[in-house]
């Protein structure tokens, strides 16, 4: 599958380079085609990577994944062009984060979500809200985590896309049943308002490798 990966840091990178091992052709895009970092990324990781701008990628991915900063998601959408991602699934990883006053803040919060925001942005695209509720090393590599009942949640309004998504987690060792599926976009204020919270636990546990899991009683 040709993929676009929006967004250039760490968690841009871990899911990029998961997805060419896995066979995919990938596409990593960032304001500019000359980005070094996405440049040097497709480099070392040989013919299924590429890069190119927001725009290039939104356009080569068959599916693409929005990787990019909280406060800086809706720009680059803007940026890749609602033509481009029209018709396909956007897996939308971004949290709306905020450190500008020194302290964890949330942009949006309560009554409104960045995985909303985004939807509203893209009426012709297929958002799902995916992976933002742990490290990306954990993303990629779910067994770094001890245990095989650690969750991955994920949200969207439609049923075909999350499924799709699902496929896609699958091969990054997800098992179906460790997907799951909070309902429509909505469900992103929950996913996104977890944040706070995984980073007390970070600093509380002095690493990143960790998940949620729920221990009790499964669905009827």
């Amino acid at each position: 599958m040709r993929i676009g990966v929006m967004g250039t840091g760490m968690v841009g990178k871990a899911i990029a380079t998961r997805l060419v091992e896995l066979g995919h052709d990938v596409r990593m895009g960032s304001r500019s085609a000359s980005n070094e970092a996405a440049e040097a990324w497709a480099a070392e990781h040989g013919e299924r990577a590429t890069n190119g701008d927001f725009a290039d990628t939104a356009a080569f991915g068959e599916l693409v994944f929005n990787c990019t900063s909280g406060q800086g998601t809706l720009a680059a959408l803007e940026q890749a062009g609602a033509d481009n991602l029209a018709g396909k699934v956007l897996v939308d990883v971004a949290n709306p984060l905020d450190w500008s006053t020194g302290e964890l803040r949330l942009t949006v919060c309560n009554t409104d979500s960045l995985g909303e925001q985004v939807q509203r942005a893209l009426p012709r695209t297929r958002v799902v809200k995916a992976l933002n509720t742990m490290n990306c090393s954990v993303m990629v590599e779910p067994g770094l985590v001890a245990g095989d009942d650690h969750l991955v949640l994920m949200c969207g309004d439609d049923a075909t896309a999350k499924a799709d998504v699902a496929a896609l987690l699958g091969e990054f060792g997800w098992t179906t049943d460790r997907i799951v599926d909070l309902g429509g976009i909505t469900a992103a204020r929950g996913q996104e308002m977890f944040l706070p919270l995984w980073v007390e636990l970070m600093r509380a546990r002095g690493s990143a490798t960790f998940n949620l899991a729920i221990r009790g009683a499964g669905p009827a």
